[in-house]
């Protein structure tokens, strides 16, 4: 009996910890915890490097998009990528009257379908040591890896660097980008 219960007890440490590890597989973002059980929108209001993108997706009407099924995945620039646009750029794009434009940004940010960096690492070394994407507004995105690192570039040459790789999320993947992406217009 005492063999049994040493045995249930061993059992139940070990599941524990692979619960645990399964949960710290998860990287922070912007000093919150990431839930691979919450959806996009509900990890990425929490993230303290991510208020204005969460303020432009709210602008553009992509909240209910960005909460559904998906599988997406998300390029997702940090508040310093925005700063580094042009002054002035960001409180333009956050009118109303420019939500057409902010649309087919934020939307050259999505790909519709769930890639890891794994994922992404795979599809560059397929194809020769660039990946070309579409992106759900259309844009056609390269992405490279290299040395552990991937890059995504935009359709106007602008290279980000992906900081944190593999965010999941019950709908997809956020990556984190220090640059914000931007189509040809």
């Amino acid at each position: 009996m005492r063999k049994l219960a040493t045995l249930l007890l061993a059992s139940t440490i070990a599941v524990s910890a692979l619960g645990a590890a399964a949960y710290a597989a998860n990287p922070m973002v912007g000093g919150a915890p990431m839930y691979a059980k919450k959806n996009i929108i509900e990890n990425a209001v929490n993230s303290k490097d991510h208020t204005t993108l969460v303020a432009a997706v709210k602008a553009a009407g992509l909240v209910d998009t960005l909460q559904s099924a998906g599988p997406f995945t998300v390029f997702a620039p940090t508040n310093e990528a925005f700063a580094a646009l042009p002054a002035g750029t960001v409180e333009t794009l956050l009118k109303p009257e420019n939500k057409d434009k902010l649309t087919k940004i934020l939307t050259c940010h999505v790909i519709g379908a769930k890639a890891l960096a794994a994922d992404v690492t795979k599809m560059v070394n397929d194809d020769g040591g660039a990946h070309k994407a579409k992106t759900a507004g259309g844009c056609e995105l390269t992405l490279k890896a290299d040395g552990g690192k991937v890059t995504v570039t935009d359709e106007n040459g602008n290279v980000a660097n992906v900081t944190i790789a593999d965010v999941e999320q019950s709908n997809g993947v956020i990556h984190v980008i220090d640059k914000v992406l931007l189509p040809k217009m």
